[in-house]
């Protein structure tokens, strides 16, 4: 292949050359700044996540090419562009250390109103991608008025991406059995997945939360020109921009909050959200009778005794309850986890040992800054209300899915900097299914009401979790393309 010339691109006082994946090959670092080099290059986009320079006095982003993973996310992600937004690291000394934001964007096909930023969820997912893979989804009129706008929110993906080392063990396989280990044992492992990231990410720890993302937006909102933020966040992405409305007010655009955490704090959701898990699993154990042709007792006591066969090779109790949790978030997943159950059942771990997501380096980073986030947004739980919940949800049968309780490292974590905090006048649309396990709507209805004379677009009957232009239900997406193009804020509303 022949190489593509050098394109040289202008971010504030210095200047980044890009490369694609040619001879010099993929990071190859072309030119050193100040405490840092970065390399954005056509085939990868490698950000070195720190630097000593002053952030410019006006936030911009300096587009240029994407890496493949953006360009193969959707069918238009050939004309999506890349680059880096400088943040401090600390907001309360916008003059100090700063590190890059990756950001894409993907033009409007039509008359443009604006950029929509959007956020997949997590906390810990990375988004840069997101933009291009979401806009294949959403009503044309929707992609005709907006740039979508994607990014990496700090210490995921390629805005200084960070890991856990060895993680406290949660990336041994098979893990030991989280119901036999009980309460005292899961704080005990979430005492060393804490050291272990305080000794991997170090003081960095502290420059991360929902609130510094917040601030983060906000500065991308600036560089984008954009007077107010229009903004679609899916699951955490509510959590965040609901963030950005409390602490943002007066720049809030047309935002969409769909599937939404309650407001409390991560604690409180992980239990509720344990609980719902229940009540989706025995809804599950109905759907599988159905599918073997047995009663529901039938399941169950297949279940059961599925769970506690493990481990067979690096299956365990505790990849199997991931599976699980996985699996109960979309109902698109119940039939081939039925389906793997019943090869496990027959002897064949392979179909269920296929379903796990694997522990890759995307998914490393992605664990630990999720505990680096939830540990860093509210005040920090004592071990023993933690084990208290534990102590709770092992009361059900069979055995509870525990691997929604992701606060469990936190009793051993940094005092917050910045707690997030929810509330304002800042009216936004809440979308949401009214069975999904993965974000309950009584807790969607809780962050709702810190919002007043915000409506919430429901379908009472959906039980997946993402609900705009992800389940295709023509009631929710119009009535959300409507306030995102024309404004139209609608009334309280079942689909």
């Amino acid at each position: 292949m022949l190489p593509f010339p050098d394109v040289t691109v202008r971010y504030g006082q210095g200047t980044v050359i890009m490369f694609n994946n040619s001879a010099r090959g993929r990071g190859y670092c072309s030119q050193m700044q100040v405490g840092r080099c970065l390399a954005l290059v056509l085939g990868g986009l490698l950000v070195a996540g720190c630097s000593n320079e002053t952030p410019p006095s006006s936030p911009s982003v300096a587009w240029g090419p994407c890496p493949a993973d953006v360009v193969e996310a959707g069918p238009r992600g050939d004309q999506a562009r890349c680059g880096v937004l400088r943040v401090p690291h600390d907001h309360a000394s916008p003059d100090g250390p700063t590190l890059d934001v990756a950001v894409s964007v993907l033009p409007a096909t039509g008359v443009r109103r604006g950029a929509l930023v959007v956020n997949p969820g997590g906390p810990g997912s990375a988004g840069l991608d997101y933009g291009v893979e979401k806009a294949a989804k959403m009503p044309d009129a929707v992609t005709a008025a907006y740039d979508v706008v994607g990014f990496d929110p700090r210490g995921t993906g390629r805005s200084a991406g960070i890991g856990c080392g060895p993680a406290g063990g949660l990336f041994d396989h098979p893990a030991p059995d989280p119901v036999a280990l009980g309460p005292a044992g899961l704080t005990a492992r979430g005492a060393a997945l804490a050291a272990d990231c305080a000794a991997a990410v170090g003081p960095a720890r502290a420059d991360l939360g929902t609130a510094a993302t917040a601030r983060d937006m906000d500065l991308l909102r600036s560089a984008l020109g954009e007077p107010r933020l229009s903004f679609l966040g899916v699951s955490y992405g509510t959590w965040l921009g609901a963030s950005y409305a409390t602490l943002f007010p007066a720049h809030v655009g047309r935002m969409v909050l769909d599937s939404t955490v309650g407001p409390e704090d991560w604690t409180a959701f992980g239990h509720e959200q344990a609980r719902a898990m229940l009540a989706a699993r025995d809804a599950w154990f109905s759907f599988t009778a159905g599918r073997w042709g047995v009663d529901a007792g039938a399941v169950v006591t297949a279940y059961a005794a599925a769970r506690g066969s493990l481990p067979v090779g690096a299956l365990g109790p505790a990849e199997f309850d991931a599976v699980v949790y996985r699996t109960l978030s979309r109902t698109e997943r119940w039939a081939p986890f039925a389906d793997a159950l019943a090869a496990l059942r027959a002897g064949d771990p392979a179909p269920l040992d296929a379903l796990r997501v694997p522990d890759d380096g995307s998914e490393r980073s992605r664990q630990a800054a999720n505990r680096a986030t939830v540990c860093a947004d509210s005040p920090l739980p004592s071990a023993s209300r933690v084990g208290a919940d534990v102590a709770d949800l092992l009361t059900a049968w069979p055995p509870p899915v525990l691997t929604g309780l992701e606060t469990l490292p936190c009793p051993s974590w940094s005092p917050p900097r910045e707690p997030v905090r929810f509330g304002s006048s800042a009216r936004v649309l809440f979308t949401q299914a009214g069975l999904d396990p993965t974000t309950p709507l009584a807790g969607a209805r809780r962050m709702q009401g810190r919002f007043p004379g915000s409506p919430m677009v429901l379908d009472p009957d959906a039980r997946s979790h993402g609900l705009f232009a992800s389940q295709r239900n023509p009631c929710v997406d119009s009535a959300v393309a409507r306030f995102l193009v024309d404004g139209t804020l609608p009334p309280e509303t079942a689909c």
